[in-house]
């Protein structure tokens, strides 16, 4: 957890898994949930090799959480997060999610999502939503989820972006393409959140801005 932008290089060869969790608000222990979520996925980064292994991972996660979460009748038994990330290799970038967390490709063309939103369909005039109808956890008993997972090719250049719905519950993706296009790294990623911040940002922006660099 930080405060300031962190800029951390990795060489392109075993699998690098870079994502943002978050819990569900209104829901106890989200916190915890988010927190189990994304260590768990850290601690196999380096063998999620494929699609498949992606979707067991979150599966798993899923689990894990159901089960931590104690049962009907625990203080915890709803507590649940979303999930969304990429997993960094040589010539393949797997995407994936479960709940409103995004991830989105940035080009000179501009932003494309590659993530699927796990929200109800929005109300006229309504931009953003707190709902989410698919998560780690967040039922008292244990059920089965479907993540979303693809895989796209990757170059040198590619750059993604990776957050939370904190950042755009106040931001609209003009205002992240126009960041994403002035911007490059570790700055980028302090600049969205630094306009967030001024949109009246609320308790949770999470956000992770991954470039992949020259060989």
């Amino acid at each position: 957890m930080t405060e300031n932008p962190q800029t951390l290089v990795f060489p392109l060869g075993m699998s690098l898994v870079v994502a943002v969790t978050d819990g569900l608000g209104g829901h106890p222990g989200g916190d915890v949930a988010s927190a189990m979520a994304v260590r768990r996925i850290a601690s196999i980064g380096p063998v999620l090799s494929s699609q498949d292994a992606v979707r067991d991972a979150l599966n798993a996660c899923n689990r894990a959480v159901c089960e931590a979460a104690g049962g009907d009748g625990s203080e915890l038994s709803t507590m649940g997060t979303t999930v969304a990330g990429v997993v960094v290799q040589p010539g393949s970038l797997p995407v994936f999610n479960v709940g409103d967390s995004r991830v989105f490709a940035a080009s000179r063309s501009g932003l494309r999502q590659m993530s699927v939103d796990d929200s109800p369909p929005l109300d006229p005039g309504e931009r953003t939503t707190s709902l989410v109808t698919l998560c780690l956890g967040g039922t008292p008993v244990y059920r089965p989820i479907r993540p979303h997972v693809t895989a796209t090719p990757v170059a040198s250049g590619d750059r993604y972006l990776i957050f939370t719905d904190g950042l755009t519950d106040l931001l609209t993706t003009d205002v992240l393409d126009e960041v994403m296009r002035e911007y490059d790294g570790g700055r980028a990623a302090f600049e969205l959140w630094k306009a967030a911040i001024a949109a009246g940002g609320p308790e949770n922006i999470t956000l992770a801005v991954v470039r992949v660099g020259d060989e």
